[in-house]
């Protein structure tokens, strides 16, 4: 494709089929996404596996400027395309990929469900929990809207992702609960409990105020130690929405080796942050006055964080928090002031 056609191939995007006719023609680099994929092992071809690629972009760009093509490959190949290939084939009915999925993740969601309910994996109410979300996953539920793990993106890992949406059907089984609950107080004959009870399962999670506070902190902590050069790479490509390719002519980097080292940043601020939030405000402050969270928890964190960008990147991004880097690779940063 020349350079041309590279600029404007993304420029009318927006829907599923629009961004499955640009990856088509990059029939090259798809084959080499399906491999780090694995979806052969599952039956997948690689045209529904571009598909489903198509339907994550238009979804990460809906509502936004059309993204250019070397955007789009930044976007896919920051993807847990392994875990993707998975969901999709599993989504599909595969009976491999169930196989395969059913071995590896029931165990895991029963330990996750133990862990919300603070009982052993083993305890019946675990693994009700845990069980009752297969019924989803398999497109089995009452509404019939097919399998849940279509809302599956691979932006996360699957288990992160599984693990969120455990943690919000324990969410909601708790405000249901609730709603019963006010249902059965007969001591009102007004109808003004039935108000209350009607509009609980609207209520919002009452934690995620906590939750966004200790994901920002965290962030922000996982960013304060980083290099220099890391975080002045993710200013740019955050807070200034630079290129690749733009990016590596300023760092004297090639744009693929840009892109790798965006992506190993990226994990490893996410280890930072999940760590600190496993080991609770003492990791942050110093004060050490709340335990760590759980991994349900740290899920759900994730999850606030991502919702309508409540996270101001260009604050924690901006020049003046971020050490300069000197075309020779050397930092100019400022000795961090105890606060």
């Amino acid at each position: 494709m020349d350079m041309q056609a590279k600029k404007g191939a993304a420029g009318d995007a927006g829907s599923t089929s629009e961004f499955a006719k640009i990856l088509r023609r990059e029939a090259a680099i798809l084959a080499q996404w399906c491999v780090q994929a694995g979806i052969e092992q599952w039956g997948l071809s690689a045209a529904r596996f571009g598909d489903e690629l198509a339907r994550c972009a238009a979804a990460r760009f809906r509502g936004a400027q059309p993204p250019s093509v070397e955007a789009l490959h930044a976007y896919v190949c920051s993807l847990r395309l392994e875990d993707l290939g998975l969901a999709c084939a599993c989504a599909d009915g595969m009976p491999e990929a169930w196989e395969h999925f059913f071995g590896v993740y029931r165990g895991y969601l029963r330990a996750c469900a133990g862990a919300m309910l603070k009982r052993s994996a083993s305890a019946p109410e675990a693994q009700e929990l845990a069980d009752s979300l297969f019924a989803d996953l398999y497109g089995l539920s009452a509404e019939k809207r097919g399998s849940l793990l279509r809302y599956f993106h691979g932006r996360s890992s699957l288990k992160t992702w599984l693990r969120a949406v455990l943690a919000q059907r324990h969410v909601d089984r708790i405000r249901a609960r609730r709603k019963f609950e006010e249902l059965g107080d007969e001591d009102r004959a007004d109808g003004a409990k039935l108000g209350v009870a009607a509009g609980t399962l609207q209520i919002a999670d009452p934690h995620r105020a906590r939750y966004l506070l200790k994901f920002t902190n965290a962030l922000e902590t996982a960013l304060a130690n980083l290099d220099a050069r890391d975080v002045e790479l993710l200013r740019m490509y955050y807070a200034e929405q630079k290129k690749l390719a733009e990016i590596g002519r300023g760092l004297g980097e090639h744009e693929s080796s840009v892109s790798r080292h965006l992506e190993k940043v990226r994990q490893d601020v996410r280890r930072a942050v999940e760590g600190i939030l496993r080991g609770g405000s003492e990791a942050v402050n110093g004060d050490g006055s709340t335990g760590g969270l759980s991994e349900a928890e740290i899920a759900l964190c994730f999850e606030y964080g991502a919702e309508e960008a409540p996270v101001d990147l260009d604050k924690l991004l901006s020049p003046s928090a971020v050490p300069k880097v000197q075309p020779d690779g050397k930092t100019m940063r400022e000795p961090r002031r105890e606060t």
